[in-house]
């Protein structure tokens, strides 16, 4: 029996593998507001909303609906995406029922070529994005020659959680406690918070310090070469080098800050659409699992607004008090302001590694 796929609207959540049912989502475009330090964009379904100053630990980028409603990232935007509508305005297309040509959301957490290391906050309520901190420092991937930043815009699954719980069967690894990781191989340079409808093509098992930690490939569907490319095979036929040097980019990149190279299930080789598809439907099994208070969070925070089944489930007053507790906490800690992050961020997005 085929494990369902729970899809979590602005409403309920629904079983939709077999056939999906999935949510809409449109082409990302770029509007400017400010106000108070706070700056939007649109994603035509989805808002982002930043909130402090970039480069810095009190950063989030917070996301809402077309409506104006707060919602997570994680919890409330739906695994699967549904085709879109044509610019005349003529209604979108109905669902395939084929599994494995289903267009999934990803969020983006890093734009292509570029350095800091945004992701979703998994454990602050509404889960928005900001700058990973290690050590009281801002993290920023090294430029291992000869790659700038992240090669492709890097984001994640919304609805699945890696289950640090759940052991890999081949691997014997358990998850990372995180969302599944996605790249995008498209042309089209994304912004952080950017929701985009991908095409999965194949999947690679990374081992990071003892911990699963799946990459899944895919395609934005409004690339151009999106309908090329189907497998994994298109794209090691249609891009020599490409996943060569995916794998060599994820093996290497903590070396400069003095850790081993990263390993790999499989003899570092990619599983390919199927198999993908397969874990994608675990780990977004394991997320349910996680909303609904089944298996231990490990400190994950899974305030969401659309989750019916969830006891965590909140209103929408409720995520808004968030988000300004969050802004006041946000303007307490500007007192940097003046200090040069552009010089010290500069000591890692321009220095080269030759590892």
């Amino acid at each position: 029996m085929r494990p369902s796929l729970l899809r979590a609207p602005l409403g309920r959540l629904l079983t939709v593998f077999g056939p999906f049912s999935p949510s809409p989502n449109k082409p990302a475009t770029q509007t400017a507001a400010a106000s108070h330090r706070c700056h939007q964009r649109n994603t035509m379904r989805y808002q982002t909303e930043e909130r402090g100053r970039p480069n810095s630990a009190n950063y989030r980028i917070f996301f809402k609906t077309s409506e104006g409603k707060y919602i997570s990232p994680f919890h409330d935007i739906p695994l699967i995406a549904e085709t879109e509508e044509h610019d005349n305005g003529v209604p979108a297309k109905k669902p395939k029922n084929n599994e494995h040509e289903m267009l999934f959301n990803m969020v983006v957490e890093v734009p292509r070529w570029s350095n800091a290391k945004m992701e979703i906050a998994t454990k602050e309520p509404l889960n928005p994005i900001k700058q990973d901190v290690k050590k009281g420092k801002l993290r920023y991937v090294a430029n291992i020659f000869p790659h700038k930043g992240y090669i492709w815009n890097y984001g994640a699954l919304p609805q699945t959680w890696e289950d640090p719980n759940h052991a890999d069967t081949v691997t014997k690894c358990c998850g990372d406690n995180d969302p599944i990781d996605v790249c995008d191989i498209g042309t089209q340079v994304c912004f952080p918070g950017q929701v985009i409808q991908v095409k999965v093509l194949g999947i690679l098992a990374m081992i990071d310090e003892g911990e699963m930690d799946w990459k899944v490939i895919a395609i934005n569907a409004l690339d151009p070469a999106a309908k090329e490319l189907n497998n994994i095979e298109d794209v090691h036929r249609s891009r020599p080098g490409h996943l060569e040097a995916t794998v060599d980019w994820f093996r290497k990149y903590k070396v400069p800050d003095g850790k081993p190279e990263n390993q790999f299930g499989f003899n570092g080789e990619f599983k390919d659409k199927s198999f993908a598809v397969e874990i994608i439907k675990s780990t977004h099994e394991h997320w349910r699992a996680l909303v609904q208070r089944q298996t231990s969070s490990k400190g994950i925070a899974c305030k969401n607004v659309s989750c019916h089944e969830s006891p965590l489930k909140c209103c929408a007053d409720e995520a808004r008090a968030v988000v300004q507790s969050v802004r006041i906490f946000a303007f307490l800690f500007l007192a940097d302001i003046s200090k040069p992050y552009k010089t010290i961020r500069s000591r890692f997005v321009d220095k080269w590694h030759f590892v």
